[in-house]
């Protein structure tokens, strides 16, 4: 079984001049695989956490196998899915539903020519998948998903804004997701609710030169799950994007997940001042950062990240090799 699960399918395309011409018989072999990767997961009854499930077809990481195992116990889930902040959709956390389970989505990016990208992909008329190109904010949100016939139950909405994604969350009320998949910067740490201040113009790229001063800590997506009567299930092994699940649903996964804490992250992709990779990594990457503004949610005030103190409790300092 855990061999299986470890033939994960580790598909990046080659720069073309479109990202989606794929021979027939390698999507169907991508498919196939990805099939059978479900096929196994979804017999795994306990896991230490979720990344003991997690593979890979077409998400970033291990989000696929993730998504395949809590879906596959929630019956009646809702066959649909919101999903934004996904560039031109060749590499999503629903793409593979879509493909694989046939669900319907609603996918947005603030690219038109990424939206074009992913019109042009032969799924996009073989499946029930809307793309809108808009630059998302609190003020926009619900009517982007309602004005696409998004509203009321869904199986899953995927936030991945690199930005302003707490607040965004905290807008959104037309739809009601089963499960919430949030990227978090775990740059923040996991002891404070630590999220960038609201911008509505807010760019990643922008905001600091590093390119590590972005979206929300963990600490400030568990407390606005709490207050939207959601859970933390845990996170993918690569520590940035974390899974919540509706609070009534918990039964569904009563002593099947050892450990629900989120994961810190190892990646080292800040930028120097040229843009070029720096390869800062663990807690060096705050101290990076420390200058600049952070609201602590749960005292409704905004300080400076440096101001804080410690952010990171003993379990992420040892993993992230910081003294």
């Amino acid at each position: 079984m855990k061999e299986l699960i470890k033939r994960l399918i580790r598909y990046s395309s080659t720069p073309i001049l479109d990202a989606f011409a794929q021979s027939d018989l390698t999507d169907r072999s991508i498919l196939l695989q990805g099939a059978q990767a479900a096929f196994a997961v979804r017999t795994v009854q306990h896991v230490q956490s979720l990344s003991d499930v997690g593979f890979r077809v077409f998400s970033q990481f291990d989000e696929d196998g993730i998504i395949e195992w809590l879906v596959s116990r929630l019956p009646g889930i809702p066959a649909a899915f919101v999903e934004f902040g996904v560039e031109d959709y060749r590499e999503a956390n629903t793409r593979f539903l879509l493909r694989h389970r046939n669900w319907r989505g609603l996918i947005m990016d603030g690219s038109p020519a990424n939206m074009e990208r992913a019109k042009a992909s032969p799924h996009f008329w073989q499946s029930d998948l809307t793309a809108v190109a808009a630059f998302i904010d609190r003020e926009n949100i619900n009517g982007l998903i309602a004005g696409n016939g998004f509203g009321g139950e869904a199986g899953i909405l995927s936030i991945d804004l690199d930005g302003n994604d707490y607040w965004i969350w905290q807008a959104i009320d037309v739809v009601n997701p089963w499960i919430v998949v949030i990227e978090y910067n775990a740059v923040f740490g996991d002891l404070l609710s630590l999220t960038i201040p609201y911008g509505p113009e807010f760019r990643r790229t922008r905001a600091h030169s590093s390119c590590l001063y972005w979206g929300a800590g963990i600490g400030a997506l568990e407390h606005l799950a709490k207050e939207r009567g959601y859970a933390l299930l845990g996170s993918n092994l690569a520590g940035n994007n974390a899974f919540f699940l509706r609070a009534d649903l918990l039964p569904h996964f009563d002593g099947q997940i050892a450990d629900r804490r989120a994961r810190p992250s190892l990646y080292r992709e800040s930028r120097a001042a040229d843009g070029s990779l720096s390869y800062i990594k663990g807690g060096a990457r705050r101290d990076i950062i420390a200058d600049m503004p952070v609201v602590d949610v749960s005292l409704g005030k905004t300080v400076r990240l440096g101001d804080v103190g410690n952010i990171y409790s003993q379990h992420w300092a040892e993993v992230m090799g910081t003294k």
